[in-house]
């Protein structure tokens, strides 16, 4: 017997307003017994290392209007609040100079302001891990350099010194040199810099490097390569369980036409890879995906691959 698509939406139909989906056993294995999409970290060990985790994530995580940008730079409906709300621990932050402000980032896509500022974002995540501190958020700090507020490295790394130190925010980082448990950085954001700097913390790599793996083809292969490619790292997470790195693997794709066009070429596929591995207790790391609302799906079986067996 095998779960349909009606069953996956029916199990997560309460997960918008933080509610429970409940246990489901079939075949002999088991999905947790509950859990809540506002903080379904609290319910996994605190030895739980991230890397072994699967963690829904958001590309381009403030362009929420499209008028900052056209569709072409629209990829979310949900605010980072409710993207939070809705069980995702992976948010994608890209940063400029912030006009008129010669100590602060504003969040861009491209050359295109979102009218939300690094703080913003950062006040954000606190009050949501202030209000749920089993929660862990990792976030890509990046450094998007385009337009007429790009800042090169060293002004870069000196604004960002002044949010963590000037602005009080570096208590609500995590920036160790490695990968923490669930329970060693609860309550706090870890940081992924996506930017020029020589601290010894977690570095961001679009390819491979000591921290991370990730697939991020955006443009010139079209839908159907790109759905592939995203299937092949699944498999490439699936057969390397143990690697010390956090497998990252982007769903979104920016080439051809509107960014929730190419989600809904992609997103089904998506959905039958995992829907095939529903019960296996396995993990495939952060998957940032593009309009988290009309895929609610993969977002639910993303969530639940952490609670196969346990």
């Amino acid at each position: 017997m095998s779960a349909t698509r009606r069953d996956v939406l029916k199990w997560g139909a309460a997960v918008g307003s933080g509610g429970l989906v409940a246990a489901t056993a079939l075949g002999g294995s088991a999905v947790a017994a509950s859990w809540s999409a506002r903080n379904w970290m609290g319910s996994l060990p605190y030895g739980t290392p991230l890397t072994r985790l699967t963690i829904p994530g958001t590309h381009d995580s403030c362009c929420i209007n499209p008028a900052h940008g056209t569709e072409w730079s629209h990829t979310q409906n949900y605010d980072i609040t409710g993207q939070m709300e809705r069980g995702v621990r992976f948010l994608d932050i890209r940063c400029n100079g912030l006009q008129g402000a010669p100590d602060e980032f504003g969040i861009y896509h491209g050359d295109n302001y979102q009218y939300i500022r690094f703080q913003d974002v950062l006040d954000r995540c606190r009050s949501f891990l202030r209000a749920n501190p089993s929660e862990v958020i990792v976030m890509r700090v990046k450094n998007e350099y385009k337009g007429g507020q790009k800042l090169e490295a060293v002004e870069f790394m000196r604004r960002f010194n002044h949010y963590m130190d000037t602005m009080g925010y570096r208590s609500l980082f995590w920036t160790n040199p490695s990968w923490p448990t669930i329970g060693e950085a609860r309550g706090r954001v870890v940081l992924a810099a996506d930017f020029g700097n020589s601290w010894n913390v977690i570095q961001w790599s679009s390819g491979s490097n000591d921290f991370f793996r990730t697939q991020d083809i955006y443009e010139g292969i079209g839908t159907t390569a790109k759905a592939g490619k995203v299937i092949e790292w699944f498999d490439q997470a699936y057969y390397n369980q143990n690697a010390a790195q956090m497998y990252t693997n982007f769903t979104s794709y920016a080439g051809g036409t509107w960014p929730k066009l190419n989600a809904a070429a992609i997103m089904p596929r998506v959905f039958e890879y995992l829907d095939a591995r529903r019960y296996e207790a396995i993990h495939f790391g952060i998957v940032p995906m593009d309009f988290i609302d009309f895929h609610d799906n993969v977002l639910q079986l993303l969530i639940a691959k952490n609670f196969v067996g346990r």
